[in-house]
């Protein structure tokens, strides 16, 4: 049992951030000794592996029925989809920090559809948060283009990315809020793996170097990203801290960023980082504006 206030907690929030972030500086990485779908395809195998007997020795609730279809429907969308088009987008050229960014406006996205479907009314300041984040998003994808740092393809490939974890948070929401952890985790990998596995096939030639560099990544996206962050992740949410976890998600494309300049080398001008700045007030904007009025 953790203490509360206890040194994990205490450090949690900081380590859940850096691991999470550093999962699209190890992406990158790994692209080079493995085809893009082929690494999505081991990582998400080897994840529900681990998950699989976590579950079995923990003697897990497993989701049933209609849940069960549920919760791996959105572990498909979640996991899956998203991730093999993130690491398609990789592969043609996107950069770490414009794929985080990209994917940080899903939050913003997801309220934004999902406050007409309950009846809310969005404040102006929300509003104002929403172009802030579209215009940030835009001045950093206009200089990562202008400096032949991605194709219109691969940034398309990202928002697409986006769009299909928006998806999954919106069916979770609505027809599978809650689930063990272990359990309907194991679901979601297995189904992930599957599309994964099948995609790899289908529509490109898988080819592995199995050499120390791959097998340090893939450690790091099985382990640190899969599991451990997911972990943090849970027990923040499970200690009432909500708002302090959106708050984190706010710093991932910052940090993103700054972590490809220093490790892979990519370019972090000015212009990218106003951008970043103003998504990120953007976010912030929208997702920590306060209660929304009912309509």
């Amino acid at each position: 049992m953790i203490r509360h206030g206890g040194l994990v907690e205490r450090a949690a929030p900081v380590l859940f951030l850096l691991l999470w972030s550093g999962g699209y500086i190890a992406g990158r990485l790994g692209l080079a000794h493995a085809t893009p779908i082929a690494m999505v395809a081991i990582r998400f195998v080897l994840a529900a592996v681990i998950f699989t007997l976590i579950a079995l020795v923990l003697r897990a609730h497993w989701p049933r029925g209609t849940q069960l279809f549920w919760v791996a429907l959105v572990g498909l969308l979640n996991l899956g989809v998203h991730f093999v088009l993130v690491y398609l987008a990789f592969a043609s050229g996107v950069g770490a920090g414009t794929a985080a960014l990209i994917n940080a406006l899903q939050p913003v996205i997801t309220a934004c559809i999902a406050m007409p479907l309950l009846g809310e009314r969005v404040r102006p300041w929300q509003w104002l948060g929403l172009v802030l984040g579209l215009v940030g998003v835009t001045l950093v994808i206009w200089n990562k283009l202008a400096l032949g740092l991605g194709t219109p393809g691969g940034i398309a490939l990202v928002f697409a990315a986006m769009l299909a974890l928006t998806g999954g948070v919106l069916l979770q929401k609505r027809f599978c809020p809650s689930f063990d952890l272990w359990a309907g985790g194991t679901v979601q990998y297995l189904a992930a793996a599957a599309f994964s596995v099948a995609a790899a096939f289908i529509a490109e030639t898988p080819s592995v170097t199995l050499a120390p560099g791959f097998l340090g990544v893939m450690a790091y996206l099985v382990l640190a990203n899969s599991v451990v962050a997911v972990t943090l992740l849970n027990l923040m949410i499970h200690r009432g801290e909500a708002a302090r976890v959106t708050s984190l998600l706010y710093l991932v494309p910052g940090l993103a960023a700054l972590l490809a300049w220093l490790i892979l080398g990519e370019t972090f001008s000015l212009l990218a980082m106003l951008g970043l700045v103003a998504a990120g007030a953007g976010v912030w904007l929208v997702l920590a504006g306060g209660s929304i009025r009912r309509s």
